[in-house]
């Protein structure tokens, strides 16, 4: 089984069968490395992705900043504590693996705002876009949603702030060198040059 930016790395052991994970990192980094934004800097949107957000600092060449927060009750409510990191002036690329109700997302934007971000774009592998997500992402101080074809985006949710990058070409390299025993890593190094749509 080959997936790509699994929620819970612990997924994997569930399965009885091989499983790979495949990360979008690469594709969602080499979009914005040609956009050669001014002033890049990572915001992880919560401590869980932080390591995901490091990551992705680190292919960026970009300085990481990370939001604090506290979820309150079991519902999507969450308050936002604090920014560690500068954004002032910058361009903050918010990294998560999915984006959902897009609460968590828009409220570190509307953070990142305030503290004196320049622009803010968000990026996930997953957009999974439930319930108020859209009109959420319509009314965010963020300027682009980049996101990749892991779900497919009905007609109604495919907005102009929405950019859509094809996993096709990893998993297509991925399930070869797989068929031939060669090195499933070596794809990552490929990533970053395969054409988007």
């Amino acid at each position: 089984i080959l997936t790509v930016d699994l929620h819970a790395g612990q997924i994997q052991g569930f399965f009885n069968i091989p499983v790979d994970e495949m990360t979008a990192l690469p594709i969602l980094a080499r979009y914005f490395q040609e956009k050669a934004l001014e002033n890049p800097v990572v915001v992880s949107p919560d401590l869980g992705s932080t390591k995901r957000a490091r990551n992705f600092a680190e292919e960026l060449n970009a300085p990481l900043a990370i939001i604090e927060k506290r979820r309150l009750g079991n519902d999507e409510r969450t308050e936002t504590l604090n920014l560690i990191g500068s954004v002032e002036d910058a361009s903050v690329i918010l990294i998560d693996d999915e984006i959902d109700t897009a609460s968590s997302i828009t409220q570190a934007a509307q953070l990142c705002m305030a503290r004196g971000a320049r622009a803010i774009y968000a990026a996930c592998t997953h957009p999974v876009l439930s319930g108020p997500a859209i009109e959420r992402l319509l009314t965010s101080p963020i300027q682009e949603v980049v996101v990749t074809d892991t779900i497919p985006l009905p007609p109604h949710k495919r907005i102009d702030k929405i950019t859509v990058l094809s996993v096709a070409p990893l998993l297509g390299e991925s399930i070869q060198r797989i068929h031939t025993g060669a090195s499933v890593s070596l794809a990552y190094r490929s990533a970053g040059r395969l054409p988007m749509r």
